[in-house]
């Protein structure tokens, strides 16, 4: 069976990381689009991300779509749609279209139905842990009925791909759960150490912490959260509202959810991102130098 030619619609830090996984594991063809390329803020690294991993940047949607057999959606929850509204004039029956963003069980439901118009094959994709540590072998949940032909072609390459039984949107329901926790825990850690900052106190805090829940590092998962928060705080809030409209369609009032997408989205309207390398900070204490000057 030949390899497939895979493309990315979008290629931020997840596109990349799992196109650049992908290389190494011996997928020859990898293309990708981005709206961004060709700007002047994003587009220089999203062309050295390209080059580093070996992946040809097309110009349009039409035009990678032309290229590849299976897509990789990898944009913002905010346009996940609007990436399939686009890809969609331009899919066939020939393709498949896994949309690994982090959206509602709803617009999932309402992505698949805009690609399978098209006559293209649809998968549903749940990315149920941060992309950096694993690359392309993040574990993933799948969903809808072209899961086992989406799966049967990438996982040659290593990728860790569950299939989950149910209807479109079941795996969307594990992720947006999942997030109420994640990125809730990181918007905690954030106003911890923002408080404990302003006296100097993190020590005996995070002392008191260890002894209360003592199977956790509570100073190294600060500066985890704080680094994430700052680098991914727009995605995030943007994951989080998406998530509260979950909560809603059950009949759930998303209090907590609704607090983390104010406090994620708090990082962007600092722009904290951009005082620090692409990496981000490494330690909390960083941001809280930031922060003072």
């Amino acid at each position: 069976m030949p390899q497939p030619a895979i493309g990315f619609i979008g290629f931020g830090e997840a596109g990349f990381t799992i196109a650049n996984g992908l290389r190494g594991a011996g997928a020859a063809d990898i293309h990708a689009y981005d709206i961004a390329w060709e700007t002047a803020d994003r587009g220089p690294l999203i062309r050295e991300r390209a080059g580093r991993a070996g992946v040809t940047l097309l110009k349009s949607p039409a035009g990678l779509t032309g290229r590849v057999d299976i897509l990789f959606s990898t944009v913002t929850s905010s346009s996940a749609l609007e990436a399939a509204e686009q890809a969609a004039m331009f899919l066939t029956t020939g393709h498949i279209y896994a949309d690994l963003n982090s959206v509602s069980p709803a617009l999932k439901r309402q992505v698949g139905a805009t690609v399978t118009r098209s006559g293209a094959k649809f998968v549903e994709v749940a990315v149920m842990a941060p992309v950096a540590p694993y690359g392309h072998a993040v574990p993933m949940l799948l969903g809808g009925p072209n899961a086992e032909t989406f799966a049967a072609a990438m996982r040659p390459f290593g990728m860790h791909l569950d299939i989950l039984a149910g209807d479109i949107g079941t795996a969307a329901a594990v992720k947006m759960c999942r997030s109420i926790v994640v990125k809730g825990l990181e918007a905690l850690m954030c106003e911890c150490v923002l408080g404990a900052g302003a006296y100097g106190a993190e020590a005996q805090v995070f002392a008191s912490l260890q002894e209360s829940f003592p199977g956790l590092d509570w100073r190294t998962l600060a500066d985890y959260t704080m680094n994430r928060l700052v680098v991914h705080g727009e995605r995030r809030a943007r994951e989080m509202e998406e998530v509260a409209e979950t909560l809603r369609a059950m009949g759930i009032d998303p209090i907590m959810a609704e607090a983390t997408a104010r406090r994620q989205d708090w990082s962007a309207k600092q722009d904290l991102k951009s005082r620090f390398a692409p990496e981000g900070p490494q330690t909390y204490a960083e941001v809280l130098r930031v922060l003072g000057s």
